[in-house]
């Protein structure tokens, strides 16, 4: 070994001694970093230095000064968003392809990172109970793969119109017409208007006491039309009526796609896969990776009924730099980016892991979780806002005011973290169980100390 490849590997050890420190002690700490943690951040600013620094110096810098200011969601005690931890080996498939240094796009560029990938989404789609001949890609999150399933609903649309949208753009083009439900989340707003549908332009229809589009009142569909549909409010964990809309959609000739960020992974247990019921109907899909399947961000999943829908949206022809090097099925001709990380080797991982039994149990033991929480504030006296069915608890304290406090006293107070939501015009609280962290122990502590805080 020459003295740069031992430096090399010195700084490595001694950075994973560091992160390994950190998962160690993480949930022994506040969940939320102190302030005065937060405001030592600014020893990392000033001007650029003139001279080099040494790396092993910039590292302990970085450990010291910025592992006490993160939010400790990587521990078994925060709720306060629909946010996983990272499993250890998908940790450590991380580091295994950062060290590796693989750009993903095609093949010739990484045949680790491609194959991985191609062999983690058929796992994918199998375990959602998708139809054959589903496909699509590995994106940053939710909100890249509503924009990837909703480009590829826009080109089938209008190709049906006799609009090519890859070569004459929208001006001009046929008006499509987009359904998408009251409590439609906003990451397929963001997606609909970077597609050019406004939101002044969009049909929505109304809710139900629990989130749901409500059958009665969905308009008349027809073949322009694409219809955005729920598989998990981000509040109360609620599921669109998916198999009535489905039907109606098809025999109407429409699009249907669904935000499944984390709702579409109850596919995948048999205690909660009827809440899904009709979703795999859908022609497109999203889903997170980083929510339930405990993988590290950024990833999230893109998923097409009808591939070439999805790659006549996407591809582009290949520079000439890289036309011979090409071959079937690569990831760039079904997502929008071509540098990209090998985010199919933490998937993988994940999935080979767990297994089907490991996930379905993963996801069920975070529900019951769910349900502890539920059980336990209402019989304290706290009101809980929507039928528990998934991972989300809605919890009232009282008045507005008296609720937003209970909030903030239970975020300094630093057990877990929870956040506040508005909820059919009242303030809630929103507690939210993802982590494979999170065990019966940890949510007996949270309940403990939001009781000793509301009482």
């Amino acid at each position: 070994m020459n003295r740069n490849e031992g430096a090399a590997s010195e700084l490595l050890e001694f950075a994973s001694y560091r992160a390994i420190r950190y998962l160690t002690e993480i949930s022994n700490r506040a969940v939320e970093p102190s302030t005065e943690a937060v405001e030592r951040l600014s020893a990392l600013e000033g001007p650029l230095p003139e001279e080099p620094s040494d790396p092993a110096e910039v590292i302990r810098v970085l450990d010291e000064i910025g592992s006490p200011a993160t939010m400790a969601t990587a521990g078994p005690r925060f709720f306060g968003f629909v946010v996983g931890g990272a499993m250890p080996v998908t940790v450590a498939a991380n580091w295994l392809a950062a060290a590796w240094d693989q750009n993903a796009p095609v093949s010739l560029l990484s045949p680790i990172g491609t194959v991985c990938e191609r062999i983690a989404l058929g796992w994918l789609i199998d375990l959602l109970g998708l139809p054959r001949g589903t496909w699509g890609g590995l994106v940053t999150g939710a909100t890249a793969a509503n924009f990837t399933g909703l480009a590829a609903a826009r080109q089938a649309i209008l190709q049906g119109q006799g609009w090519d949208v890859a070569a004459k753009g929208i001006f001009g083009a046929p008006a499509p017409r987009v359904v998408v439900g009251e409590e439609a989340h906003v990451s397929v707003l963001l997606a609909l208007r970077t597609l050019g549908f406004g939101h002044e332009g969009l049909i929505r229809v109304p809710a139900d006491g629990q989130g749901r589009m409500r059958l009665d009142a969905l308009p008349d569909l027809d073949s322009k039309t694409i219809v955005c549909i729920q598989a998990g409010n981000v509040n109360s964990g609620a599921f669109d009526p998916a198999q009535e809309i489905c039907r109606r959609a098809h025999e109407a000739g429409a699009w249907v796609h669904v935000d499944g960020a984390f709702g579409l992974w109850a596919a995948t247990t048999p205690e909660r896969n009827h809440l899904t019921a009709g979703m795999a109907e859908a022609d497109s899909w999203s889903l997170d990776a980083h929510k339930w399947l405990n993988v590290p961000y950024d990833c999230g999943i893109a998923l097409c009924r009808e591939p070439k829908f999805l790659a006549a949206a996407m591809s582009l022809d290949p520079a000439a730099y890289i036309d011979e090097y090409t071959g079937d099925q690569e990831p760039h001709d079904f997502t929008l980016e071509m540098s990209r990380r090998a985010r199919g080797l933490e998937v993988w991982a994940a999935l080979r892991t767990l297994g089907r039994s490991g996930l379905a149990e993963l996801i069920e033991r975070t529900c019951r979780h769910a349900q502890v929480f539920s059980r336990r504030l209402a019989d304290a006296g706290f009101e809980i806002l929507n039928d528990v069915v998934l991972n989300q608890v809605l919890v009232s304290f009282g008045a507005d005011d008296q609720t937003r406090r209970v909030i903030a006293r239970v975020q300094e107070e630093g057990t877990c973290w929870v956040s506040g939501t508005k909820w059919h015009g009242r303030q809630a609280m929103r507690i939210s169980i993802s982590s494979w962290a999170t065990t019966s122990r940890d949510v007996d502590r949270s309940i403990e100390a939001i009781l000793r805080v509301a009482g």
